[in-house]
């Protein structure tokens, strides 16, 4: 079955372009004008992806963003925004909502598809079954889950495929840019700032205080280390 996209763009021939692109690349799309019907439409048929814009009519993108996020059965869910909106401080802040990627207007018809399925390609499960566990923290890559205290904890794919990438590699410096190839796959597409915008995310998930991290470290100039305690891993 082809995976379902739920489109939200207010201008008619963009939407026309975006449907037929992603639907020529074998993705099932439903389009929406407005905001209304879309998280009840998601409720009953979750999507695998939701592309928004931000400006539309009866809402804000961002605050459908926020409201994904918040919703138990539909915040693993990821999302990217497709907007005009393209100062950094926007880029920022989609992010900080829990983005997994921001396009810009005008954007390349082969550059959306490509994004779309980059997005996707961090949902897919290993083949092996991996699973890190220290102090009070269990990171199940099998089944893409973060427990804390024995709590489940919503991560995006994006935020949870960082994390695992880190925690399984303890004690070693990674650059910004190793990240971007590691997890993003291809770094052409964000920047080295969406590295800090997830690692502050991830703090605020598994440390008690996210100013002063146990486990994920900023080594200044360089990148970043995950610390997994002696004797806890």
């Amino acid at each position: 079955m082809s995976q379902t996209v739920f489109v939200l763009e207010d201008e008619a021939d963009i939407s026309r372009l975006v449907q037929y692109n992603l639907e020529a690349a074998g993705f099932t799309v439903r389009p929406y004008m407005a905001i209304a019907q879309i998280v009840s439409d998601a409720e009953r048929q979750p999507p695998a992806l939701f592309l928004l814009d931000i400006m539309v009519p009866g809402g804000d993108g961002l605050d459908l963003c926020r409201r994904l996020r918040q919703n138990p059965s539909l915040s693993s869910i990821p999302i990217i925004f497709l907007t005009a909106r393209a100062a950094e401080n926007d880029r920022v802040h989609g992010l900080e909502l829990g983005a997994d990627d921001y396009i810009t207007k005008p954007f390349a018809t082969r550059e959306l598809v490509a994004r779309v399925k980059a997005v996707l390609r961090r949902f897919e499960r290993p083949t092996v079954p991996t699973l890190v566990k220290f102090d009070a923290i269990e990171i199940d890559a099998n089944a893409m889950q973060l427990r804390v205290h024995g709590e489940l904890v919503t991560t995006t794919a994006t935020e949870f495929r960082l994390l695992d990438y880190l925690a399984r590699h303890p004690g070693r410096v990674f650059s910004r840019d190793h990240l971007l190839d590691a997890v993003w796959g291809d770094a052409r597409f964000v920047t080295p700032r969406s590295v800090d915008v997830y690692v502050r995310r991830i703090r605020e998930k598994i440390e008690v205080d996210a100013e002063e991290p146990r486990y994920l470290k900023t080594m200044r100039g360089a990148g970043y280390r995950f610390e997994i305690p002696k004797g806890m891993a």
